[in-house]
């Protein structure tokens, strides 16, 4: 149920945030020179995760981190990150990159088989290289912009386009067609609590200004992850 209703929140704002692109919320909005035009509605939305996080979901974390053991929190996310390969796969087809879905089309197998569901990856030990690519990365492959900095309600850091990306990477998400419901539901909750859970040992890197060091990071990954590696050395000019 948690997730369910997480993306609802994130479908309405998404909606909200193409409501103001189409209303020209000022020239600031389409400046290339700046990515975050819409900062200060930013912050609060930022603010209110914080404090829904701090209050909920990091003590669940912490909580599931504990009694967890090491070896079963790794097999946890073995498991759900090979779910990921179907949505890997799909968008490396859309993007072009046939030699790359084939590669990740063999991890899937390789993994869900030999690896016990998922819960193992000996395809890492054979050489095959994970992918991570989702339907944000495939629409700026297409040539359509990045798009404003957007904190989205519970999902934390965004983009305009990224989050037109969401519902498309929903959609290739093999949980989402889980039964019944109930099982589904638990599943979902489990991953959230994972992905976080992952998240706590990265905590103590955050300083100064923590909205402007999110923003900065997630705006660096994405470019990262949209040019597959290929950033420009600024260090080459000298």
């Amino acid at each position: 149920m948690v997730k369910v209703e997480h993306r609802k929140l994130g479908y309405k704002a998404l909606l909200l945030a193409l409501l103001i692109g189409a209303a020209g919320i000022g020239p600031a909005a389409q400046a290339a020179d700046n990515p975050d035009p819409w900062e200060k509605m930013n912050r609060v939305t930022h603010q209110f995760n914080d404090v829904a996080d701090r209050v909920v979901l990091k003590p669940l974390a912490r909580g599931y981190q504990k009694i967890t053991p090491d070896p079963v929190e790794q097999s946890v996310g073995n498991f759900f990150s090979n779910l990921l390969e179907v949505r890997n796969i799909v968008n490396n087809l859309l993007q072009g990159k046939l030699l790359d879905a084939l590669s990740d089309t063999g991890r899937l197998v390789i993994n869900t088989t030999l690896g016990a569901g998922g819960l193992f990856d000996p395809a890492q030990s054979l050489g095959l290289e994970k992918h991570n690519e989702d339907f944000g990365q495939t629409l700026r492959t297409w040539g359509v912009p990045q798009g404003p900095y957007l904190v989205l309600p519970f999902l934390g850091p965004s983009t305009l386009t990224d989050a037109i990306g969401r519902p498309a990477n929903s959609y290739l998400d093999p949980v989402r067609y889980l039964h019944p419901v109930d099982h589904r539901n638990v599943l979902m909750g489990v991953e959230i609590i994972d992905q976080r859970a992952g998240l706590l040992s990265a905590e103590s890197v955050v300083f100064g200004d923590q909205y402007i060091f999110f923003r900065d990071a997630y705006l660096q990954r994405r470019d990262y992850l949209a040019k597959d590696g290929e950033v420009v050395d600024d260090f080459d000019d000298f």
